[in-house]
């Protein structure tokens, strides 16, 4: 039992100081000894437990465990940096929507369920923020490209993979009805984003 403890103490530790998500296999490389998947894997789940009720929730997202302010923090976190997400437009968000639901997809295909002609900045400024990439190319006259949604994706959406997007029904009737709960979200995960990637630059720049 004093042992588990011990293995617990050095996994929260690291996963509370850790600026990206630790997979079971970087958990593994805290210990000397060997420590069975297993065991982590039960150790994670008391953790999980142990923050219920507390001010974090562990969770799991596509490249392994983080820790997370809870939902209803959010806009208190939002207030400290007020300027530093960026707002995204309309077609942005709905570019993004399309790509997630259906990738993958050429721009063509964007174009076509929008009904409008794809402006350049929305392709590029969702993939300055690693959000989408180029996945492959149609077998069709000009081999257009094809794209899909990242890793990085999923782990600013807080998703282990594409199964938990939300329904797709109910996204498009949100974005038909009210983009302000989806730029909200969306505004929290970039400066969640932003912040990690500033405590990598400051950790190298020490």
């Amino acid at each position: 039992m004093e042992e588990i403890i011990k293995l617990k103490e050095v996994i929260e530790a690291a996963l509370l100081t850790s600026s990206k998500p630790l997979s079971i296999d970087e958990l593994q490389k805290l210990y000397e000894e060997k420590i069975d998947r297993s065991t982590i894997r039960m150790i994670i789940d008391e953790l999980v437990i142990d923050w219920k009720d507390k001010t974090l929730d562990l969770v799991e997202v596509a490249s392994g465990y983080r820790f997370e302010a809870k939902v209803k923090f959010t806009e208190h976190l939002m207030r400290m940096n007020p300027d530093r997400a960026p707002k995204y437009s309309r077609a942005v968000l709905e570019v993004l929507a399309i790509i997630a639901y259906r990738q993958p997809v050429t721009r063509g295909d964007i174009e076509s369920i929008r009904g409008v002609a794809l402006n350049p900045n929305a392709i590029r400024q969702l993939s300055e923020r690693e959000w989408i990439d180029i996945i492959g190319v149609k077998e069709t006259p000009g081999r257009p490209s094809l794209y899909g949604t990242t890793k990085h994706f999923l782990n600013d959406f807080g998703l282990k993979d594409l199964s938990e997007l939300p329904d797709i029904q109910k996204f498009e009737e949100q974005l038909n009805l009210d983009l302000s709960d989806t730029q909200v979200l969306v505004n929290s995960v970039v400066k969640k984003s932003e912040d990690q990637k500033n405590t990598d630059q400051e950790s190298y720049e020490e």
